[in-house]
Parts: structure tokens; sequence; C-alpha cells
């Protein structure tokens, strides 16, 4: 069988087309039908794709048929190089037993053991802010990602090791940049080893990733004293049914997967909330309101006060329906399996456009427009699961989806508290997937102090100057 059956929504259009978005923007791939059909279906090199957008069809799929899903070869070939066979890249038992090794480091009493790290980043980077000059430009992407690392590198690694914050960040976005051409070629069926433009810049990052974290994993393996930590909890991970530990090299493989995708993903997330509460002045203000009445209008928030940060959350929830940073799952079918009343072919790719899902014109009422009250509870009862998946769906959703919710909700009570981020450019972004959803352009904005958090800083610094001359 190599057709689809049963009626669906076909789209048309040619390899070149479908080349040409591969390497230009991936986002495009996504065919305009997904945006209000349930189901479409395109051809072309040869290979059936089936975009699946209805929420209980990619319930049945992503769950229902979970053990006939596969990564596919084409997921591999963009991140295997960088994330080896890690728990975003493997298959099958080798995926089950790392998933199952490092699940209970993100049980919910060891993630709330890690605020106060999560709170102290967000600080760090409000010093940082205080200290630029008023007007000064900041790039809230580039922000964002040193946020967000500071806090892997505490929570995951306890801050062990010399590690080049600007260098990571710098290859880890020149190795996702060049994906576009692998994916690509990958749609031609090249060969592996065959030159693309890029391909020495993905080849020097992935080298330069993996040899920084290998001497993070072997310095740790020669201390003395073993540390709680998501590094540590690799290191003595042992698989259930054989015994065996990971490798110094799967340890990597899965140490390189949480830090990529682990700060990538939120810092992204981040960026675009920024950019979205930058044009809704009225939504920001009532964010603020909230974070001033959680905190009793002190300077600091506390880690117990991050739960009660309800819509602050939401204005986090909706940044992410509007702009996923995993804007498509790809899988492939390992054999024929029943969808509904279709019957998919072994061999089809398969992919859930989250980004089509998140805008879709049956699921969403006005579905271009920024609105956080989407997400309070009473409303969002009704909505089906699958509707809205940020973090993925079926038994391979994002298992640091928790660890990344409280972080960002922290993050920004902390920065919005202090500051209002106003945009340089009139000119706004546009979504662009390097793997991760990216702004085609840098987010140049403007950090402006608010005056509740001057004058609180003033008399702070007054109080302490006090106590000083006592």
């Amino acid at each position: 069988m190599s057709e689809i059956t049963g009626d669906v929504a076909v789209s048309r259009r040619s390899l070149l087309s479908v080349f040409s978005a591969m390497i230009t923007n991936p986002l495009k791939v996504i065919p305009p039908e997904a945006f209000h059909e349930p189901l479409v279906v395109t051809r072309d090199g040869g290979k059936l794709r089936v975009f699946i957008t209805d929420p209980a069809l990619i319930h049945e799929a992503l769950t229902g048929n979970a053990a006939v899903l596969g990564k596919g070869e084409d997921t591999k070939r963009g991140l295997g190089p960088a994330l080896g066979e890690g728990l975003l890249t493997a298959d099958g038992a080798h995926w089950k037993w790392q998933r199952q090794s490092v699940a209970q480091g993100f049980r919910h009493e060891k993630l709330l053991a890690f605020l106060p790290a999560m709170i102290a980043a967000a600080e760090r980077t409000r010093a940082r802010w205080l200290e630029t000059a008023p007007g000064a430009e900041l790039d809230i992407g580039h922000e964002m990602m040193h946020t967000t690392f500071d806090i892997i590198v505490e929570t995951m690694m306890s801050g062990q090791g010399e590690i080049d914050v600007e260098a990571v960040e710098r290859n880890i976005t020149r190795y996702l940049e060049g994906s576009g051409w692998n994916f690509a070629m990958g749609l031609l069926k090249a060969p592996a080893w065959l030159p693309f433009p890029g391909r020495a810049g993905i080849t020097g990052s992935a080298g330069y990733l993996r040899s920084t974290l290998s001497r993070v994993v072997a310095e740790r393996r020669h201390a003395s004293e073993p540390r709680q930590d998501l590094l540590g909890l690799l290191l003595s991970a042992v698989d259930p049914e054989s015994g065996r530990r990971m490798s110094d090299e799967q340890v990597v493989d899965n140490l390189l997967t949480f830090v990529m995708a682990g700060h990538e993903t939120t810092a992204l997330g981040l960026a675009w909330t920024f950019h979205l509460l930058a044009g809704n002045p009225e939504i920001e203000a009532r964010a603020v309101a909230e974070i001033e009445a959680v905190t009793s209008g002190t300077g600091t928030l506390l880690p117990d006060q991050v739960a009660r940060l309800v819509y602050t959350r939401q204005v986090f929830q909706e940044a992410m329906r509007l702009y996923p940073p995993a804007a498509i799952i790809p899988r492939v079918a390992l054999a024929d399996f029943q969808l509904g009343r279709h019957t998919i072919p072994a061999g089809a790719a398969i992919y859930v456009p989250i980004y089509a899902v998140h805008r879709h014109a049956s699921l969403w009422e006005e579905p271009e427009r920024f609105d956080p009250d989407r997400f309070d509870p009473e409303r969002a009862k009704g909505r089906h699961r699958y509707a809205y998946m940020p973090f993925g769906a079926g038994p391979r959703t994002c298992i640091g989806s928790a660890f990344a919710m409280l972080e960002a909700v922290a993050i920004l009570a902390v920065l919005l508290k202090g500051f209002s981020l106003r945009h340089i450019d009139r000119r706004g972004p546009r979504p662009k997937l390097h793997i991760t959803l990216r702004p085609d352009r840098r987010l140049r904005m403007t950090a402006v102090q608010r005056r509740s958090s001057v004058l609180r800083l003033d008399g702070a610094t007054k109080n302490r100057k006090d106590a000083s001359e006592q």
C-alpha cells in the first residue's frame, strides 16, 4: 500500500517549492489547508506526507499508535550529529529506558527545589539591565538565552565547569540555522556525506558542543562527591531490565539534549512573550498588577509565590500558542495503521504541525489574536487536550515541560516587576523555523524601568546607606 485511504484534503505543490521552503523557512512546508482542514496529504519527491491537525486524530496517532510511529531518518539526520541517540532522537527500547532513568529528576518536589536558582538567575539579568544606560538596545532573544542557560548550568550541572555561555549560544544557533539544508538534502535522498552550504558550520558546532560537555562529564566522573542534579542522575542511571549504565557518550547525548532543548525553547518562548507584551500594554499592565499583588509590593519574588501567578502563566501559555518553539512534530509510519476512517501506509511521513493546530480556524476564536484569557482555567476546561501542545504530546511529550513553565513564570515575574520592554524596530519579526521557531531578525528592545520599581530601589538603597552609617 502506498496511498492513504478515505476522503482527505490534498495539497498540490512541486518538489522544487518544498525544497526551497526547507532551505529558506521550513515553516512554509506546512500546507495552507492545514489551518482549516482536519487532515491534509501531499506527495512530493515520491514521499507521502500526512499533516494531522484534528485533536482527536492527533491523540489517536501519537498515543494510540505510538508503537508504530518512529522518529524517522530526517530527524536523526538533522539532530543526530549533535544529540546522538539521546531522548530526542532515540527510538524504541533505547528511548524508553533513558526516559525512565531521568523521569525522577523532574518530579514536582524536585522542580520546586529549583525555583530559588531560577529566581536568582532572573535577578542577575535584572541587575544587568539596571547597569545599562537608559534607552540602551537589548537583544531580548540573546538576553533570554543567557538567562535560561544560566539556570540550566545551575540546576542540571550544579554550576560545574568553566563554560563559555556566549560560545555555546553561538554554536547552538549556527547548528540550528544550518538545519534547513540538512533536511532539504534528506528530501532529495542525498547521501549523508554529500557537501552542502553550511555543512562545515554544522559539523564544527556539533563538535564544539559535544567536546565542551564531554569535558564537564569527565570532570564529574572524577569528582569525589556525587551531586544531586541532572548530570548526577544521568551518571548513576541504570537500565532496570539489563542493569547497564550510560557511557560517557550517552550521558553527553542526553545532557546536550537538555541544554539545547531545555534552554533554547524556554528562551524563545520568553522572547516571543516580551514581543507580544510590547504590542499589548493593557495585557502587560494586568500581568504587572498581578505580580505586584502577589509579591505584596516588595522588591523580591519568593519561590512559594510563583504558583499564585495565574494570569502571568496564562500570558506565557498564550505566547506559546502563537509561537510554539517546537512548531512541528515529525514521525514516520513503521507499519500500516488505522487513523480514524483512514488507513495510513507504512513509510508515510507523519506531521503534527503544532503551529497550524494552534492557529486552526475550527479550534480557536480569532486565532491570530493575543488573548491570555483563553487559558483561564474555566475556559480551558472545555478544550480538547490535544488542541494545545507547546511541549508536544503523547508518550514523548517534553519531560521538562513543568520545569519550563516554572522557569518562564519566575523570569517574567522578576523582569516585568522592574521593567517594561519596548520595541526599537517598527517592523515586527516573522517566525522562522530552524528546528525551533525563532524570529527572523533580532528582537531589538529597550528596557524602561517602572516608576514604582525605581522608588522601591531608591528606598532600598537609602535604607542600606542609613544602616551602614549607624
